[in-house]
């Protein structure tokens, strides 16, 4: 007798079949986020994943969840070390993640959901952790939209000195002296093109007020369809910009004085799709402060989610357009919570992520926050007027991973909502790799101190 589960699941992944058996697809990229928002995964025969994999899953090593920046495997991780054998972790293909790439001849990529060894899901996994939130969301008759803006840099690939990542020493692409001009060379339309042939087109493109700075801003849509579709432009982006002699920097500050954001921009709904944030006679109504008031409350203590490099503190400067307090204000972008829009269209604009985010960690939490601020009715203070860098009141933005990686242990959070022991220890073994790497590295900084 066939396993019902099987043929679900065989069916669920219809579409794809059908574009493999027309030889439209015949390699599957099968792919999870990992701890720093990047792709990770193995290139699978097309065929072999409709017969095998879509019914019995793939694996694998559980390194990859606990690896840096350099794909250095490292020690102090309950998920897996030398000491356990660094074993594997399941991959469970997502039937509701998949995209032919427009980029990638007869390419398909597939979101996977990891799994323990027990079976279940991952619980350090980024796409699951932000799952938890819009599972305890759901179970309150609530949906979250969310609409993800992000800046990079757009760099020639020519820097003279060849030992040295382009990345490292960006030359900009263009000295866009003012804002919103349009003047566009192919590498947009053909990244346009591309990401819409994905079924995830961009809603705008804009050049932004740093030389060489580019601003992609998605539709409003389901929060991990946005995360998804936000690694998936971080996945073309460098391939597109290959093609044209160009290269892509996604650092939060990626030169002295210049700030690259992801924007979260945030909407809430109830049963019946009743907006939740629709402000009547220009008040706002209870859930709408509530969820600022949450916000404001839990987000200082959740750096490591949303700013996750020792990079990611040092676009917090006052006079630039990346928040240094945890205030709030209408249509006011000096401050950490942007409040925009009128009636129905009012949303929320969380303005503390920077380019280098994970954004299924950044999203969730928001999204726990959110629902902090509105079990326990948490009124936020007074909308900022003017300057919020200039209020010296207000809760400071942490200026450093290690200001972040402290202010954790005090989260108003209970474990339950967001920050399992398991999360906590595994994020904070990560942050603590990372500041030990920064105290034992020898910058340019360095170099030119020592000989000035």
């Amino acid at each position: 007798m066939s396993n019902p589960s099987v043929q679900q699941e065989t069916a669920e992944f219809a579409d794809l079949r059908a574009l493999v058996e027309a030889g439209k697809v015949t390699t599957v990229l099968l792919a999870v986020p990992d701890m720093l928002g990047r792709l990770k995964g193995k290139r699978i025969d097309a065929t072999h994943f409709i017969n095998q994999v879509v019914s019995g899953g793939s694996d694998m090593c559980a390194y990859v969840f606990t690896a840096d920046a350099d794909m250095r495997p490292l020690d102090g991780f309950a998920l897996t070390s030398a000491d356990t054998g660094w074993g594997d972790v399941g991959l469970l293909p997502d039937p509701g993640a998949v995209y032919q790439l427009g980029w990638m001849r007869r390419t398909a990529l597939v979101f996977a959901d990891a799994l323990g060894a027990d079976g279940h899901l991952l619980g350090v996994a980024p796409r699951q952790i932000l799952q938890h939130q819009l599972h305890r969301l759901a179970a309150r008759g609530i949906t979250a939209r969310v609409g993800l803006e992000t800046e990079f840099l757009l760099c020639y690939d020519d820097f003279p000195d060849e030992t040295v990542p382009r990345e490292m020493h960006p030359v900009a692409a263009g000295d866009y002296a003012l804002d919103h001009p349009l003047v566009m060379t192919r590498f947009f339309e053909d990244l346009q093109e591309c990401l819409a042939a994905a079924g995830r087109p961009v809603e705008a493109i804009k050049t932004e007020s740093g030389s060489g700075q580019v601003e992609v801003t998605f539709p409003y849509g389901d929060p991990l369809q946005a995360a998804d579709t936000h690694l998936l432009f971080k996945y073309a982006a460098p391939t597109i910009a290959h093609n044209h002699a160009l290269v892509t920097n996604f650092m939060a500050a990626p030169a002295t004085g210049t700030g690259s954001g992801c924007h979260i921009h945030l909407s809430l709904t109830g049963e019946g799709v009743v907006p939740l944030f629709a402000e009547s006679e220009g008040k706002m109504p209870d859930a709408a402060r509530y969820t600022v008031g949450g916000l404001l409350h839990a987000l200082p203590h959740l750096g490591l989610l949303y700013a996750p490099t020792v990079n990611s503190y040092k676009r917090f400067v006052p006079g630039t357009f990346a928040p240094t307090t945890f205030t709030w204000g209408r249509d006011n972008r000096t401050c950490a919570i942007r409040v925009v829009g009128h009636g129905d269209s009012l949303h929320l604009e969380n303005r503390l992520p920077g380019a280098d985010t994970n954004p299924y960690l950044a999203i969730a939490a928001v999204l726990a926050a959110v629902q902090y601020g509105l079990d326990h009715k948490v009124e936020p203070p007074q909308p900022y007027i003017g300057s919020a860098f200039e209020d010296a009141e207000a809760p400071p933005v942490p200026g450093s991973l290690e200001e972040a990686l402290a202010a954790l242990a005090d989260c108003p959070l209970p474990a339950a909502d967001l920050l399992t022991p398991e999360l906590v220890a595994h994020y904070s073994t990560a942050a603590r790799h990372a500041l030990n790497l920064q105290r034992t590295t020898v910058t340019d900084l360095d170099r030119r101190l020592a000989t000035a």
